[in-house]
């Protein structure tokens, strides 16, 4: 049913209740810096005894409190032990989908004392294959609707394969889904149980890797970046003191579950605190706002946090605006309950335009908080929860992370250097030596950041200067006391709907169509997307080649993002002395993107 349909049944009790509001959620007082230290390191799944009998996850089957969670996961995590040996720190490669059982395999990999490596569904099996491969997983693990991919892939790969049975995931619902609200109890989560016990000594976890996240990378094949559970520690503390979590939290997950924004901001974060995730099976828009405005919503499920991509909030735009522009009192009705209900909207992974904000603005009567961050390093910087947001930039640096800005000629050669409590101009080299303006390449330092890429111990090395910092490959201008991303120092890393493609990696697929004689692939500036993947093509003698006939070849090669959305066909490819691929050219000459060279 669609959801101005929908409106008018749910508008009176939902107005009632929002005069009766006077005060807004109040977000916790961040907590100090010592909140960090590392003797409060433990994984997500120890805080289950500390919210034991309070709900942590819906999903389209139910709720499951961090108790029924814990149990199930105990369960699961001894038949993965059996099955690697009683081994530890094996690679345990899971699909699943977005809802319990995601959480469930992730909990049992870690009790057991395994690395995760999250695969994703958008992926060709060619993709999935290369991951699985590459970082010498030991066991698959997956459910029924994903088994077809997975055990084809695990006689290949000589992976033992664990297809979860739909009754193992059913144990931990405590409350069975209706049509109209959660309402049927099916566990007595306040029976009586034992204290939560399982998993290893503290001192495991202190020192071993808790993930590989693959991530494209510039040479076109993805890299494996180790996450420790002592980075995914600080990482999620540090969003917990930034963006003020506490146990009343509830955020709506729409997010892919095979990058940090869906995995550490939308999961592990919550689940640290107390807080309850409500998680959809995939980004919807209808679903969105329906959950957003309270439709059919136990009090318990109330969204106080919504994070998404920006292709996100220019779907949602575009469905306000065909249900509710010309009704007046659903845009009054909708700002109200989303500013007085919602505490927190957050977008990330790629950068936000202008134009979004201020509509977002209008419509729901919050300012988007941007952030930066990567898959490296988690979160590095954030524009503040209170206090001024600035469109276009991304803020300070958050809670227990270094940065500073690097002269693009000369890494060594520092120019600003912040934390979360002050930022500092040390030197500059920019024309007119203007302090106000300085741009450079971003560096980031804190136990947040990777250990390494996996198996890659060359590619990591190039990415750290002296005393451990990264570089980013991302150029920044500091002004006025915050920080604005300017783009990749990279143009093979094309940011497409939240996802990050390798241009490489595409072109190399490309080139293997037969009437294909030359190709290169760019991201152009797109409103909805982010950036478009383009591909700029030589054909050979006497050949045609349609952009439809192309998305069709590609289908099964590629992942449905990294699939190109315009075409170009040309003579030649601009290349340099080097041979190289001059793609700043061809964004400039062949799709007339204006150029934003920092200086």
């Amino acid at each position: 049913m669609l959801l101005n349909k929908r409106f008018h049944k749910f508008i009176l009790p939902l107005k009632r209740e929002l005069l009766s509001i006077c005060t807004q959620h109040t977000a916790a007082k961040a907590s100090p810096i010592n909140s960090l230290l590392i003797n409060q390191l433990k994984p997500v799944f120890r805080y289950a005894d500390d919210f034991s009998e309070k709900y942590a996850l819906h999903d389209i089957k139910g709720e499951y409190t961090y108790r029924s969670l814990f149990i199930t996961s105990y369960k699961l995590s001894r038949e993965i032990s059996n099955l690697l040996n009683n081994k530890k720190n094996e690679r345990v490669a899971f699909l699943c989908p977005n809802d319990g059982s995601y959480i469930i395999t992730q909990w049992a990999a870690w009790m057991s004392g395994q690395i995760v490596v999250p695969l994703s569904k958008l992926h060709p099996p060619s993709v999935l294959e290369y991951c699985i491969t590459d970082c010498n997983a030991k066991l698959l693990i997956t459910t029924s609707q994903f088994s077809d991919v997975l055990s084809s892939l695990s006689d290949r790969v000589k992976a033992k394969l664990l297809i979860l049975d739909d009754e193992i995931i059913n144990e931990a619902v405590v409350r069975k889904e209706t049509k109209t609200v959660v309402d049927v109890t099916i566990k007595n989560p306040h029976e009586a149980n034992p204290p939560l016990t399982g998993g290893l000594d503290p001192e495991f976890y202190q020192n071993s890797d808790a993930m590989i996240v693959y991530t494209s990378g510039t040479t076109g094949s993805p890299k494996g970046v180790v996450l420790t559970h002592k980075n995914l520690h600080y990482q999620v503390q540090s969003m917990i003191t930034a963006w003020g979590w506490t146990s009343k939290d509830v955020i709506l997950h729409t997010l892919p579950l095979h990058h940090v924004h869906g995995i550490v901001n939308a999961i592990l974060t919550p689940l640290s605190v107390g807080a309850k995730v409500f998680m959809l099976p995939e980004f919807n828009c209808n679903d969105v706002w329906s959950n957003l405005l309270l439709i059919k919503k136990a009090p318990g499920d109330k969204i106080t946090i919504f994070t998404g991509v920006p292709t996100m909030y220019t779907k949602l735009i575009e469905e306000y605006d065909n249900l509710f522009q010309n009704n007046k009192r659903q845009c009054e009705f909708i700002k109200t309950v989303l500013s007085q209900k919602v505490r927190l909207m957050i977008s990330g992974s790629a950068p936000l335009r202008p134009q979004i904000i201020e509509r977002w603005r209008e419509i729901s009567g919050h300012t988007i908080l941007e952030r930066y961050g990567m898959t490296e390093t988690g979160m590095v910087l954030s524009n503040p929860l209170n206090g001024e947001r600035k469109p276009g930039f991304v803020g300070q640096p958050m809670p227990g992370v270094e940065v500073r800005i690097a002269s693009k000629d000369d890494p060594e050669k520092i120019l600003v250097e912040g934390n979360s409590n002050s930022s500092t101009v040390l030197t500059t080299t920019q024309k007119n030596s203007d302090v106000k303006n300085i741009t450079g390449e971003l560096q980031v330092k804190g136990p947040n950041v990777f250990r390494t890429y996996w198996n890659k111990p060359n590619a990591t090395a190039k990415e750290f200067v002296a005393d451990e910092w990264f570089k980013t490959g991302d150029f920044v201008e500091y002004v006025d006391g915050s920080y604005k991303m300017l783009g990749r120092t990279n143009a093979d890393i094309i940011k497409t709907g939240g996802f990050k493609v390798s241009a490489l990696e595409v072109e190399s697929k490309l080139i293997e169509h037969e009437d294909i004689k030359d190709v290169a692939v760019v991201g152009v500036p797109d409103l909805t997307w982010g950036e478009k993947v383009a591909a700029v093509l030589v054909l050979k003698s006497d050949k045609k080649l349609s952009l439809a006939d192309l998305r069709g070849w590609c289908k099964h090669k590629l992942a449905p993002y990294a699939i190109p959305t315009e075409l170009k066909i040309v003579d030649v490819v601009p290349r340099n002395h080097m041979d190289k691929i001059n793609k700043k050219d061809i964004l400039r000459d062949i799709f007339k993107v204006k150029q934003n060279n920092p200086t």
